[in-house]
């Protein structure tokens, strides 16, 4: 469903007047124009969302649900839209926000047309309709960049949140009419891409044969970003506590700590090895960004380790490279223990016997304060925390 932003606040009149002559007086249209509002939004509803009859045109079940995701999505875009100038709320069009959005990320009208598939002049008009509106620019050049101003980058931000919400609302449309819409977008973080993940793929897809799921993976600033923006559903990973931001919330799942590792035969497996001796090896570490690098320096400062020189130190966020690097050579890694569960229990990699001291941290999910789920991803959520119960 793309339903036009106008045929959505006639919609919600609809709800708030409880007729469509109603509505149409309170936004300002035709009695024929907003029937016809409600008939093309039913007919990408594939469903009816108001009773049709001489008593009201009181909402379905479905249009009580639909409303409320409506609600919510045009009450953030309108905030931000006034904030820019109250006309916009009228004016603004699903296309020109789409084209903002677009511009903002690309920082290019030509790179933005081709992501929308549409001609580049045809996106200039769309942002120039809305800096029209607004009063004021709302991208400034510099070189070859169109750099945008606080208030676009306010706006793109709530429209795609927005159209976010539309989006879920339409999955649930879908759901209650007992067909698969929508889809499940992850930000996996490194542990979670070797052992939670899977297994809770697994589970959702035996439950859900053809729900559509991406999994995304990057730095964790690319992935929160993401998740803010209304681009990625939940992440998946370490927890960073407290929260790095206020409108994203974490819950716990599991918790895990990190282990040496090292290849069969490696000279530091003879006994326990003193802290000192890690120094005559190189290394392969968490990036230096990462919790699992602050708590591996921590560790080795409380074993008299710190300050320890590390020339050959390689920063890797890939347990399968850390594997295939260490078992052709002396380097000593470390890894969560159970993201490197599988080969120690092969005997591919052996933990070293020198126990880093309070490494444990919590792994679970991380989710937008107001995130509402569809019934498909609250059933993905709670097959995570049975997961999560068994490590």
């Amino acid at each position: 469903m793309t339903p036009s932003l106008r045929h959505l606040r006639v919609f919600l009149a609809v709800l708030d007047e409880g007729t469509v002559t109603a509505a149409a007086r309170v936004c300002h249209v035709s009695q024929p124009a907003a029937s016809q509002a409600m008939a093309r939004l039913e007919a990408e509803a594939g469903m009816a969302l108001i009773h049709h009859g001489r008593e009201g045109a009181g909402p379905t079940e479905a249009g009580l649900a639909y409303g409320h995701r409506v609600r919510r999505a045009l009450a953030r875009l309108d905030t931000a839209l006034a904030a820019l100038a109250p006309r916009l709320v009228l004016t603004a069009t699903r296309a020109q926000l789409m084209a903002l959005i677009a511009v903002r990320d690309a920082e290019n009208f030509t790179l933005a047309a081709k992501r929308l598939g549409l001609s580049q002049p045809s996106v200039h008009r769309a942002v120039t309709q809305l800096e029209s509106e607004a009063g004021r620019p709302l991208f400034k050049r510099t070189g070859k960049r169109m750099q945008p101003a606080r208030a676009a980058q306010a706006l793109a931000d709530a429209a795609r949140l927005c159209f976010s919400e539309l989006e879920q609302a339409a999955a649930e449309l879908g759901d209650m009419a007992g067909r698969e819409a929508g889809q499940i977008v992850i930000g996996a973080m490194p542990l979670s891409r070797s052992i939670v993940l899977p297994r809770a793929l697994a589970e959702f897809r035996r439950q859900r044969p053809t729900l559509p799921l991406r999994i995304m993976d990057g730095p964790y600033e690319d992935l929160l970003l993401g998740l803010r923006r209304g681009e990625i559903d939940l992440l998946i990973g370490a927890l960073r506590q407290p929260a790095p931001v206020p409108e994203v919330v974490e819950e716990a799942l599991f918790t895990d700590d990190l282990v040496l590792v090292a290849r069969p035969g490696h000279p530091l497996l003879s006994g326990r090895p003193d802290p000192a001796r890690l120094a005559d090896y190189p290394w392969i570490l968490p990036r230096e960004d990462t919790p699992s690098r602050a708590h591996f320096e921590t560790a080795l400062s409380r074993l008299g380790g710190a300050g320890l020189s590390r020339p050959a130190t390689i920063e890797c966020g890939s347990a399968v490279l850390m594997r295939e690097l260490l078992l052709l050579s002396d380097h000593v890694g470390c890894i969560s223990r159970l993201q490197a569960g599988a080969e120690i229990a092969l005997g591919a990699l052996i933990p070293l016997e020198l126990a880093l001291p309070d490494t444990t941290r919590a792994i679970g999910v991380t989710t937008r304060d107001d995130w509402l789920p569809t019934a498909a991803q609250a059933q993905f959520v709670e097959i995570l925390r049975r997961v999560g119960q068994t490590l």
